[in-house]
């Protein structure tokens, strides 16, 4: 498996991708992960055409147990962030 392209490896290729500096591309890349940070934790979703959907779920209160003790406990009501990846993206990866 391939190493995850870092920030820094992101922001150069979004700058030759748009023809501009880092400094804006990097600009560009803070201001829509602020955009998707802000309306997911609101309660909302974040469609990216041709990647996929970010959304929160509710998930409720169970019972898990305790890896190193065996021990059962209640775990309260908590909230997760999910993505649904696009068909788009899945078939150019499989195809």
């Amino acid at each position: 498996m391939a190493k995850p392209m870092t920030k820094t490896q992101l922001v150069s290729a979004l700058a030759d991708e748009m023809g501009s500096d880092k400094k804006t591309a990097n600009g560009a890349l803070d201001a829509v992960i602020s955009i998707i940070t802000r309306e997911v934790s609101g309660g909302g979703a974040v469609t990216l055409p041709g990647v996929g959907k970010i959304y929160c779920r509710e998930r409720p209160e169970r019972m898990v147990r305790n890896p190193a003790t065996g021990e059962q406990i209640k775990k309260d009501a908590d909230k997760v962030v999910k993505m649904t990846i696009a068909k788009a993206l899945k078939d150019s990866v499989n195809g």
